[in-house]
Protein backbone atom coordinates (compact mmCIF):
# COMPACT_ATOMS: atom_id res chain seq x y z
CA UNK A 1 0.00 0.00 0.00
CA UNK A 2 1.22 3.39 -0.50
CA UNK A 3 2.59 5.58 2.42
CA UNK A 4 -0.77 7.30 4.22
CA UNK A 5 0.20 10.62 6.46
CA UNK A 6 -1.92 11.51 8.83
CA UNK A 7 -1.84 15.02 10.12
CA UNK A 8 -2.92 15.26 13.71
CA UNK A 9 -3.56 19.03 15.59
CA UNK A 10 -5.70 20.06 18.05
CA UNK A 11 -4.92 22.64 21.15
CA UNK A 12 -2.74 22.63 23.91
CA UNK A 13 -4.51 20.73 26.64
CA UNK A 14 -6.94 18.73 23.75
CA UNK A 15 -5.38 14.99 24.65
CA UNK A 16 -3.56 15.40 20.81
CA UNK A 17 -0.24 13.53 22.55
CA UNK A 18 -2.77 10.62 24.18
CA UNK A 19 -4.32 10.22 20.56
CA UNK A 20 -0.89 10.10 19.09
CA UNK A 21 0.56 7.43 21.69
CA UNK A 22 -3.10 5.56 21.15
CA UNK A 23 -2.19 5.60 17.00
CA UNK A 24 1.19 4.29 18.00
CA UNK A 25 0.25 1.47 19.78
CA UNK A 26 -2.06 0.73 16.38
CA UNK A 27 1.76 0.45 14.44
CA UNK A 28 1.50 3.66 12.96
CA UNK A 29 4.98 5.69 12.59
CA UNK A 30 4.60 9.18 14.92
CA UNK A 31 6.27 12.48 14.01
CA UNK A 32 6.93 14.67 17.13
CA UNK A 33 6.77 18.36 15.57
CA UNK A 34 7.10 19.50 19.33
CA UNK A 35 10.29 17.07 19.44
CA UNK A 36 11.84 18.20 16.54
CA UNK A 37 10.96 22.01 17.88
CA UNK A 38 13.11 21.62 20.45
CA UNK A 39 15.88 19.95 18.56
CA UNK A 40 15.67 22.93 15.97
CA UNK A 41 16.99 25.16 19.29
CA UNK A 42 19.54 22.99 20.54
CA UNK A 43 22.93 24.13 21.87
CA UNK A 44 25.08 24.49 19.14
CA UNK A 45 22.86 24.43 16.46
CA UNK A 46 22.19 27.50 13.94
CA UNK A 47 18.41 27.40 15.42
CA UNK A 48 20.24 28.33 18.95
CA UNK A 49 22.22 31.30 18.00
CA UNK A 50 19.29 32.85 16.51
CA UNK A 51 16.76 32.25 19.02
CA UNK A 52 19.23 33.77 21.36
CA UNK A 53 20.09 36.48 19.86
CA UNK A 54 16.57 37.11 18.66
CA UNK A 55 15.52 37.15 22.49
CA UNK A 56 18.32 37.23 24.34
CA UNK A 57 20.53 35.78 27.48
CA UNK A 58 17.50 35.79 29.77
CA UNK A 59 15.78 32.66 27.45
CA UNK A 60 18.54 30.14 28.93
CA UNK A 61 18.66 27.89 31.67
CA UNK A 62 21.51 27.73 33.85
CA UNK A 63 22.68 24.70 32.21
CA UNK A 64 22.85 26.69 29.21
CA UNK A 65 20.18 25.57 27.50
CA UNK A 66 16.92 27.28 26.23
CA UNK A 67 14.29 27.38 28.88
CA UNK A 68 11.44 26.76 26.92
CA UNK A 69 9.09 27.48 29.17
CA UNK A 70 10.39 31.32 29.77
CA UNK A 71 10.52 31.50 26.09
CA UNK A 72 7.23 30.68 25.53
CA UNK A 73 5.78 32.92 28.68
CA UNK A 74 7.99 35.96 26.26
CA UNK A 75 6.54 34.79 23.29
CA UNK A 76 3.25 34.33 24.11
CA UNK A 77 2.77 37.59 25.61
CA UNK A 78 3.34 39.64 22.12
CA UNK A 79 2.38 38.54 18.72
CA UNK A 80 5.17 40.16 16.94
CA UNK A 81 8.09 38.13 18.95
CA UNK A 82 5.54 34.84 18.70
CA UNK A 83 6.03 35.90 15.35
CA UNK A 84 9.58 36.13 15.31
CA UNK A 85 9.96 32.74 16.75
CA UNK A 86 8.21 30.84 14.46
CA UNK A 87 10.09 32.40 11.92
CA UNK A 88 13.08 30.88 13.24
CA UNK A 89 11.59 27.50 14.08
CA UNK A 90 9.54 26.29 12.04
CA UNK A 91 11.33 26.40 8.78
CA UNK A 92 13.83 23.87 10.56
CA UNK A 93 10.98 21.95 11.37
CA UNK A 94 8.99 21.32 8.09
CA UNK A 95 12.97 20.40 6.98
CA UNK A 96 13.11 17.53 9.61
CA UNK A 97 9.52 16.32 8.71
CA UNK A 98 10.09 16.03 5.23
CA UNK A 99 13.29 13.96 5.73
CA UNK A 100 11.69 11.66 8.52
CA UNK A 101 8.93 11.55 6.20
CA UNK A 102 10.96 10.51 3.18
CA UNK A 103 12.80 7.98 5.25
CA UNK A 104 9.48 6.02 6.57
CA UNK A 105 8.24 5.53 2.85
CA UNK A 106 11.68 4.15 2.15
CA UNK A 107 11.34 2.10 5.00
CA UNK A 108 7.63 0.82 4.30
CA UNK A 109 6.08 2.51 6.81
CA UNK A 110 2.19 2.20 6.30
CA UNK A 111 0.90 4.80 8.29
CA UNK A 112 2.54 7.85 9.56
CA UNK A 113 0.97 10.36 11.98
CA UNK A 114 2.18 13.95 12.01
CA UNK A 115 2.04 15.11 15.70
CA UNK A 116 1.56 19.14 14.89
CA UNK A 117 -0.27 21.43 17.00
CA UNK A 118 -0.05 24.50 14.23
CA UNK A 119 -0.35 22.12 11.10
CA UNK A 120 -3.20 24.37 9.55
CA UNK A 121 -1.93 28.23 11.18
CA UNK A 122 1.75 27.59 9.65
CA UNK A 123 0.04 26.12 6.44
CA UNK A 124 1.18 22.34 6.74
CA UNK A 125 -1.77 21.00 6.03
CA UNK A 126 -0.20 19.94 2.18
CA UNK A 127 2.58 17.93 3.93
CA UNK A 128 -0.59 15.49 4.72
CA UNK A 129 -2.83 13.24 3.76
CA UNK A 130 -5.91 13.50 6.00
CA UNK A 131 -6.12 16.04 8.56
CA UNK A 132 -7.34 14.68 12.18
CA UNK A 133 -8.40 17.30 14.97
CA UNK A 134 -8.46 16.24 18.45
CA UNK A 135 -11.18 18.37 19.81
CA UNK A 136 -12.04 19.95 23.42
CA UNK A 137 -14.34 22.99 24.50
CA UNK A 138 -11.88 26.09 25.50
CA UNK A 139 -13.44 25.52 29.37
CA UNK A 140 -11.98 21.90 29.54
CA UNK A 141 -8.59 22.76 27.82
CA UNK A 142 -8.26 25.90 30.72
CA UNK A 143 -9.58 23.35 33.30
CA UNK A 144 -6.97 21.08 32.02
CA UNK A 145 -4.17 23.35 32.24
CA UNK A 146 -5.18 24.67 35.86
CA UNK A 147 -5.34 20.90 37.10
CA UNK A 148 -2.34 19.22 34.87
CA UNK A 149 0.48 21.94 34.28
CA UNK A 150 -0.43 24.22 37.49
CA UNK A 151 -1.07 26.94 35.29
CA UNK A 152 -2.54 30.50 36.97
CA UNK A 153 -5.87 31.64 35.18
CA UNK A 154 -4.71 34.15 33.32
CA UNK A 155 -1.47 32.18 31.75
CA UNK A 156 -4.33 29.51 31.20
CA UNK A 157 -6.11 31.87 29.00
CA UNK A 158 -2.94 33.60 27.81
CA UNK A 159 -1.82 30.16 26.19
CA UNK A 160 -5.36 28.98 24.61
CA UNK A 161 -6.40 32.53 23.29
CA UNK A 162 -2.94 32.42 21.64
CA UNK A 163 -3.86 29.51 18.88
CA UNK A 164 -6.88 29.03 16.74
CA UNK A 165 -9.65 27.99 18.48
CA UNK A 166 -10.39 24.41 18.14
CA UNK A 167 -14.05 25.09 16.49
CA UNK A 168 -12.36 27.36 13.75
CA UNK A 169 -10.03 24.29 13.01
CA UNK A 170 -13.26 21.67 12.67
CA UNK A 171 -13.67 23.50 9.14
CA UNK A 172 -10.26 22.40 8.03
CA UNK A 173 -10.48 18.49 9.68
CA UNK A 174 -11.32 15.72 8.04
CA UNK A 175 -11.63 14.01 11.05
CA UNK A 176 -12.22 15.12 14.32
CA UNK A 177 -11.93 13.37 17.75
CA UNK A 178 -13.67 14.55 20.77
CA UNK A 179 -12.07 14.03 23.41
CA UNK A 180 -13.94 15.55 25.70
CA UNK A 181 -15.19 12.95 27.54
CA UNK A 182 -13.31 9.35 29.13
CA UNK A 183 -10.27 7.80 27.77
CA UNK A 184 -12.22 4.57 26.71
CA UNK A 185 -14.58 6.64 24.76
CA UNK A 186 -11.90 8.36 22.52
CA UNK A 187 -10.11 4.71 22.32
CA UNK A 188 -13.04 3.97 20.79
CA UNK A 189 -13.22 6.57 18.28
CA UNK A 190 -9.42 5.98 17.56
CA UNK A 191 -9.94 1.99 16.55
CA UNK A 192 -12.78 2.66 14.56
CA UNK A 193 -10.58 5.09 12.62
CA UNK A 194 -7.59 2.64 11.79
CA UNK A 195 -10.20 -0.01 11.49
CA UNK A 196 -11.47 2.18 8.40
CA UNK A 197 -7.75 2.80 7.27
CA UNK A 198 -7.12 -0.89 7.52
CA UNK A 199 -9.84 -1.62 5.33
CA UNK A 200 -9.83 0.86 3.16
CA UNK A 201 -6.02 0.45 2.33
CA UNK A 202 -6.25 -3.59 2.50
CA UNK A 203 -3.28 -3.67 4.53
CA UNK A 204 -2.97 -6.75 6.79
Amino acid sequence: MNLIVIGLTGGIASGKSTVAEMLRALGAYIIDADKLAKDAIAPGTAGFAEVVRAFGDQILSPQGEVDRKRLASIAFADPDKLALLNQIVHPRVVAMVQELIQAARERGEKVVVLDVPLLIEAGLTYMVDTVWLVWVDSHTQIRRLLERDRYSMKDAILRVSAQMPLDEKRKYADVVIDNSDTRENTEKQVMQLWREIESSEGFV
